[in-house]
């Protein structure tokens, strides 16, 4: 227990301050706005508590936007799929014996891994960049972003699944 708890606070403080002393800094016309800090929503045990899963997102968020001065939008994003993570991992599960405690890459296989990544990923940025612009006058411009911001979002996150979390 307490190791495990040394090890998501690591991995939190590790992922925020990528976020925002890197990723935050790297914009492409706009449209491409990387966001890994996700990925502590989606790697937290798969047996965790539901409140345990809302704060953590909460809290994951809100460390971003006191970075990021953004008034609680990746907060509200954050709760948002640490809300729907159980249901999103019943979905895309056939059984329950077929899902592995740790929702990581090597325990699940990468097809299952990129489908859960890809739609916690869409459906944070659409919530995000959808609260951020508060208006649907240029939604294709929104979705637009949201596509690209996403697509690089899950490459990055896929990436780390090799590099840096390979338990």
């Amino acid at each position: 227990m307490g190791r495990e708890v040394i090890k998501y606070t690591i991995m939190f403080v590790g992922l925020v301050l990528t976020q925002v002393l890197f990723l935050n800094q790297v914009q492409v016309s706009g449209f491409v706005n990387p966001y890994i800090y996700i990925l502590f929503i989606l790697l937290l045990p798969l047996n965790a508590p539901r409140y345990v899963v809302l704060l953590g997102g909460f809290f994951v968020g809100l460390s971003v936007d006191i970075f990021s001065n953004t008034m609680g939008i990746h907060a509200f994003a954050s709760v948002f799929i640490a809300f729907l993570r159980p249901l999103i991992v019943r979905a895309i599960t056939d059984r329950e014996e077929d899902r592995s405690d740790y929702p990581g890459l090597a325990q699940n296989g990468f097809s299952w891994f990129l489908y859960y990544t890809a739609l916690m990923v869409f459906l944070h940025h659409s919530v995000l960049f959808f609260i951020e612009v508060f208006t649907l006058s240029d939604f294709f411009g929104t979705l637009y972003r949201i596509i690209l911001s996403s697509l690089f979002s899950i490459f990055v996150i896929v990436l780390s699944q090799f590099i840096v979390f390979r338990d």
